[in-house]
């Protein structure tokens, strides 16, 4: 077989991009050494476990090309592997609860800071209902279910850099509680120069100009740093099998008996090692994840996985009707298994970002979910929308902290008063993005039980014991300001212009 000039071409461009991959690969190895050489010894024995992680994900980025599916091989999946949380609830309660809580530990995502809201520090101590913040709520639900079933279901906290100094500042006012705590930490990882694909940082220190030089990478994470920590063996030697795992600001997710006792009673040869909670989606979750059946396997699918000529098809609410709720299901065991065999291959996330001073850096990050595919038997179950009730924002507060909801031992539920299901749609304008800013704006939280719809833009303030009910718009015109008098009941209104409330 003779070679054509074409074929000695590209064999000749495939050398040249492998030796140019392993000079950044080389790079950036030295470099990393270099930062090692800058740290404590207790400093310098984490980070090289972190930089162990970080060195096989800098290996597959520079190896990857494109999106890592093949859009024509993407297939709905089989109709057993999602499952309608009916069918789950229908099986009934364990029988005996208590010995199934006292297999589980519940993980909380806790990496998150508030700067999104306009908060500094951990997201998890902001005060979302009642003076209680996302932490309070958390262990406030898992007292209330020790104390109930005479269970022992311990809370685990995945910090990171940025949350873990304050949040084990916090945990001592929870030391007379019926819950254990016990928190680890996520990975640290350097952030990449987008044009020499070398770290930014100067040294290990994270304070300072050196502060964004490192971020915590994505909640992917997860199973190396808990397998890392120790924490994982102690819980599997503490007779733990399965953890449930969320994001602290989703008020939804808290433990399903029914869910709970689908993992418990199947046998032993058959068990499912990973359930993901999934929801219908809406307009509002165009980008969330989903699942898809691909080469025979269960598999999250987000948007930054997809080609950009199917990205249309991707929000679409008609082909893909569900997205991932991140509230997880997993066996501690099968944890084990695949770290141990290092058989987890998650996709990366390429996160580009801006600093502050305009240079280009990217993140490398993975997803918790994506793991799917790893476990056996893994399923999807079809939850209701009400265990789906993330706070990201100001809008989402002010739903939170309405009378909406109803707050019973750390758990929100739909008021019984609220004529019908969905959650009113609100969007609040950039006078309310901070927390701060945003409670100065209301004397008390409005009446919403009516609410379909919500807009408010501009200098708005609303008095005390405000109603609103159908679709209220409120715009209040640069230069303008608008004061919704105390006791106003607006009804599918739209207010506009200036409207000042004078005291007499």
């Amino acid at each position: 077989m003779s070679l054509t000039v074409a074929d000695l071409t590209r064999g000749t461009m495939t050398e040249f991009h492998q030796k140019l991959r392993q000079q950044h690969e080389d790079s950036m190895h030295r470099e990393l050494e270099t930062l090692l050489n800058t740290a404590n010894k207790a400093e310098a024995e984490t980070s090289r476990k972190d930089f162990e992680g970080f060195k096989k994900l800098f290996h597959r980025f520079l190896q990857v090309k494109g999106p890592s599916i093949e859009w024509a091989k993407i297939n709905r999946p089989p109709e057993d592997s999602i499952q309608p949380y009916d069918r789950i609830r229908a099986k009934g309660l364990p029988e005996n609860i208590s010995s199934c809580l006292n297999k589980l530990a519940v993980v909380k995502l806790n990496g998150g800071l508030g700067t999104s809201m306009g908060c500094k520090g951990p997201k998890s101590l902001i005060s979302v209902r009642n003076e209680n913040t996302f932490l309070d709520l958390t262990v406030k639900q898992i007292e209330h279910l020790n104390t109930t079933y005479n269970a022992n279901v311990p809370l685990v906290l995945m910090n990171s850099f940025n949350t873990d100094e304050d949040t084990k500042k916090i945990l001592q006012k929870y030391k007379h509680h019926q819950v254990h705590i016990h928190t680890f930490n996520q990975s640290r990882y350097p952030r990449v120069n987008k044009e020499s694909l070398l770290p930014i940082a100067k040294s290990m220190g994270v304070s300072g100009e050196n502060a964004e030089a490192w971020y915590p990478p994505g909640h992917g994470d997860i199973y190396a740093s808990f397998h890392n920590s120790g924490l994982l063996d102690r819980l599997i030697s503490d007779g733990k099998e399965y953890v449930f795992v969320s994001n602290i600001d989703n008020l939804g997710a808290t433990v399903d008996l029914f869910i709970l006792q689908h993992l418990m009673s199947q046998p032993a040869d058959r068990r499912c090692e990973f359930i993901m909670e999934v929801t219908d989606k809406t307009r509002a979750d165009v980008k969330g994840g989903t699942l898809i059946q691909y080469e025979d396997h269960l598999r999250l699918l987000e948007i930054a996985q997809v080609p950009k000529p199917h990205v249309d098809e991707f929000k679409s609410v008609t082909k893909f009707k569900i997205f991932n709720t991140n509230n997880l299901w997993i066996s501690l065991p099968a944890i084990k298994r695949l770290q141990e065999q290092n058989a987890m291959d998650l996709e990366i996330i390429v996160n580009p970002k801006t600093l502050d001073g305009g240079l280009n850096v990217i993140q490398l990050e993975t997803a918790v979910g994506a793991a799917i595919k790893s476990f056996n038997n893994a399923l999807g179950v079809n939850v209701p929308r009400s265990r789906f009730l993330p706070v990201k924002t100001s809008s989402d507060l002010l739903l939170v902290m309405s009378n909406l909801y109803s707050l019973d031992a750390g758990s929100l539920t739909m008021s019984k008063k609220r004529e019908f299901p969905t959650t009113p749609h609100v969007k609040l304008g950039s006078s309310f993005t901070k927390v701060q800013d945003f409670l100065t704006r209301f004397e008390n939280i409005p009446d919403m039980l009516e609410l379909d719809h919500l807009t408010v833009s501009g200098d708005v303030t609303f008095g005390k014991n405000v109603s609103l009910k159908g679709t209220v718009i409120i715009i209040a015109n640069h230069g303008d300001r608008i004061d919704i008098p105390a006791g106003a009941v607006l009804e599918n209104k739209i207010v506009s212009g200036n409207l000042r409330i004078l005291d007499h």
